[in-house]
């Protein structure tokens, strides 16, 4: 009743009339009597009865389009709820190292236009591409999923520092399947997502290594790669093992001990840089890292050989 009163208000009576009374309608024109000084309000809105319904259903369309925006905002909270709830069991199954669990969970929602789940996804399918008993036509299929999922991460949110880095790792796993005029191509699109991410993001540990990971690969670039980048470009990517050792140390000052293989990672560099004494120590931190995941018991294996090297020189 409330509704129907305000949606009264709308029809043009005079101030006091009630719905039925007279309405003026003005005073005759210079071209003579126009007709009736007063006309009934049925005459001007039509039969009494058909209005009463129209305002009723007015009414119930206004009811309907308020429940309508109800249940709506309802769906995109219930939505936004589930998300949360889908992000807290990923990132609980990736702590734990479920590699191929979280990507069971995660491909139920590949649909989805959420760019946290999305990037998770992608991260998910670049993992279980790097487990040992993953075929190499499964890895493959699973480097250029990854590589989607991170491109629609980007697309549904380019403040995302996460989005930034793994759209990045992605383009470079892709890479290796394309040649090395491409991988080196994308070179400059990789460092300039790593470096956006970094500013999104400067705590990130992950992304300052990940930049350092691209001075490392460059720094040791062999000689005929070289070569082929600066036919190729007329200024080629290039690095130094010095800017390396400065983002892998900073990522440790972000975050100490955060990831086995920026341990690892200092101890090469610091061996290419000939410096054993501190070689030995980050090699030996990489490997007594608690092995969490694949790519941890791959790092131990490594960091392992190369201080059996260490060993058998002396």
């Amino acid at each position: 009743m409330a509704l129907a009163a305000r949606l009264w208000r709308f029809l043009p009576l005079r101030r006091g009339a009630a719905p039925g009374s007279w309405l003026p309608t003005g005073t005759s024109g210079s071209r003579g009597h126009c007709g009736p000084g007063r006309v009934r309000v049925s005459k001007v809105l039509g039969n009494p009865g058909t209005l009463k319904r129209g305002l009723l259903v007015s009414a119930l369309s206004y009811l309907g389009f308020e429940t309508y925006q109800v249940i709506s905002q309802a769906a995109v909270v219930h939505a936004t709820a589930k998300v949360e709830e889908i992000l807290e069991q990923a990132d609980y199954l990736y702590e734990s190292g479920e590699t191929e669990k979280l990507y069971q969970l995660l491909t139920q929602y590949k649909e989805s236009e959420d760019a946290e789940l999305l990037w998770r996804l992608a991260r998910a399918s670049r993992d279980v591409a790097q487990l040992s008993r993953t075929s190499e036509e499964e890895k493959k299929q699973l480097v250029y999923e990854a590589l989607e999922y991170a491109k629609r991460a980007l697309e549904k949110n380019e403040s995302n520092f996460a989005a930034h880095k793994w759209y990045a790792i992605c383009i470079s796993d892709v890479g290796d399947y394309e040649g090395i005029k491409v991988k080196i191509a994308n070179a400059y699109i990789i460092k300039e997502h790593f470096e956006k991410a970094i500013e999104l993001n400067p705590k990130d540990a992950t992304s300052i290594h990940l930049m350092g990971i691209w001075c490392y690969t460059f720094a040791e670039m062999p000689w005929y790669q070289r070569r082929i980048a600066k036919v190729l470009f007329a200024t080629p990517p290039s690095s130094t093992y010095e800017e390396a050792l400065g983002y892998f140390h900073r990522a440790e000052q972000v975050d100490p001990n955060f990831y086995s293989k920026n341990l690892l990672l200092l101890g090469k560099t610091y061996l290419k840089l000939h410096n054993k004494k501190l070689a030995a120590f980050w090699l030996l931190k990489a490997r007594d890292y608690p092995a969490h995941t694949e790519e941890d018991k791959q790092v131990h294996t490594e960091a392992a050989q190369l201080l059996t090297g260490f060993s058998d020189k002396n």
